[in-house]
């Protein structure tokens, strides 16, 4: 599997939380829609139940009509500022982890998410194997913050 992961190949199940019956839900918000089209399909071929948001407004639509497991979120929106988008799903979510994306390596925005409570962040473009390993930890702490959380 390790040798697999080197090639850019990955098993099909990797989409599936280790607790969860179904794929992980993921909700890819970005406004540059040719990447989020690509990396929606690399993503569903991975096994992940991926919904596509070409805005943060759109975003914001889709969080109070669904459940999302993980947000991979892109810093800068033609419409919203993506930490504006963070702290907004946050309120409507505070169990939900968030993935930042950045094109453009600010580490003062990489904190600035950070602190307002994103899970992590990745630079753009990324290696798939990365954004999935990111996925994987962000659901699984997602998974521990609701199973000790109080009844």
């Amino acid at each position: 599997m390790a040798e697999m992961e080197k090639q850019g190949h990955v098993p099909l199940d990797e989409g599936k939380g280790a607790d969860q019956e179904g794929p992980v839900r993921l909700l890819l918000v970005d406004d540059e829609e040719a990447y989020v089209n690509v990396l929606s399909n690399r993503l569903r071929k991975r096994g992940f139940d991926v919904t596509k948001s070409y805005s943060g407004a759109e975003a914001l639509q889709k969080m109070h009509l669904n459940v999302f497991d993980v947000v991979v979120l892109d810093l800068k929106m033609a419409d919203m500022d993506g930490i504006e988008v963070l702290k907004i799903f946050k309120n409507i979510d505070p169990q939900m982890e968030v993935i930042m994306l950045t094109g453009h390596g600010s580490a003062t925005a990489c904190k600035q998410g950070l602190e307002s409570g994103a899970f992590d962040y990745l630079i753009k473009p990324c290696q798939l194997t990365d954004l999935v390993k990111k996925i994987q930890e962000a659901y699984r702490k997602k998974q521990q913050s609701a199973s000790s959380a109080p009844l």
